[in-house]
């Protein structure tokens, strides 16, 4: 495994932080397939924003799966908090974002649907009142709390979806595709709000400028095992590892584009549109 993590100090701090979620030769295959994940082992400290990158169907939503507890593992082990991960077992400590939020919003109104979890976590509705309202306000939907979720534009859903997961406090917060249905604006508004968040955060992204913007971390998975795992832009600008794992080098990091940018955004440059 390739490693950008090289500092002494960052491995010092590592040792003396709190793990958030960890994993030990984590193994699970689909029936009558190869292994999806193959003695995988990970370790990810609290407050991480880390990104999670590999092509199509190299186990980023099966290892998210597993890490919440809906799919069981065929070997080894995970924690979640120094807690051992059940599979079935309900952990408000972790959320996930699904890559669809249809799948994730069936009430009629945006307000039940986010008040949901914390009505099934036993809160009371005093409670659940101020949780919903928070999660409206960090989100910035207020505006929709009254509207039909299935009635809305795919970013609005899926800043519901995110709200929905908020107002139940959870310490780890899985986003998986979260840019997907999102137009310009939408996507740099949850840019913002990722960067300013204080939960864990793990993301799976085929967004590679998206995972620059807000992961702190990057780890490249392939065969079922982590190739690589550290700095996103040393990992991301590396192009060879790019490529053989079927992945692209990040448009903002080829060379000649930075400079450019750097040129055109220097104090009294002139900006030329050519049509």
């Amino acid at each position: 495994m390739i490693s950008a993590l090289t500092h002494s100090s960052d491995r010092a701090n590592a040792s003396k932080a709190e793990i958030a979620i960890a994993t030990q030769n984590l193994t699970f295959q689909y029936p009558n397939h190869k292994p999806v994940l193959n003695s995988l082992s990970l370790s990810i400290r609290t407050g991480q924003r880390v990104g999670i990158i590999g092509h199509n169907g190299c186990g980023k939503t099966t290892l998210f799966m597993l890490l919440c507890g809906v799919l069981a593992p065929n070997s080894g082990t995970i924690s979640l908090l120094n807690r051992p991960v059940e599979p079935g077992q309900f952990f408000p400590e972790i959320g996930m974002l699904f890559q669809d939020p249809d799948d994730q919003l069936f009430s009629p109104t945006v307000r039940e649907d986010i008040a949901f979890g914390p009505e099934n976590m036993g809160f009371s509705a005093e409670v659940v009142s101020q949780l919903v309202g928070k999660a409206l306000s960090t989100t910035g939907t207020d505006f929709l709390a009254d509207r039909t979720p299935h009635h809305l534009s795919g970013g609005e859903k899926q800043m519901v979806a995110i709200a929905s997961l908020l107002a139940m406090q959870p310490q780890v917060v899985l986003y998986d595709e979260p840019t997907a249905s999102l137009d310009m604006r939408t996507r740099r508004r949850l840019i913002s709000f990722l960067q300013h968040s204080t939960e864990t955060m793990l993301v799976s992204s085929h967004d590679l400028e998206f995972i620059l913007d807000v992961c702190d971390r990057v780890l490249l998975i392939d065969n079922g095992q982590i190739i690589a795992d550290g700095d996103p832009m040393i990992i991301m600008g590396n192009q060879p590892l790019m490529e053989a794992h079927g992945l692209e080098k990040p448009h903002s990091l080829i060379p000649h584009v930075r400079s450019h940018h750097r040129l055109s955004s220097a104090p009294g440059s002139k900006q030329v549109c050519v049509t």
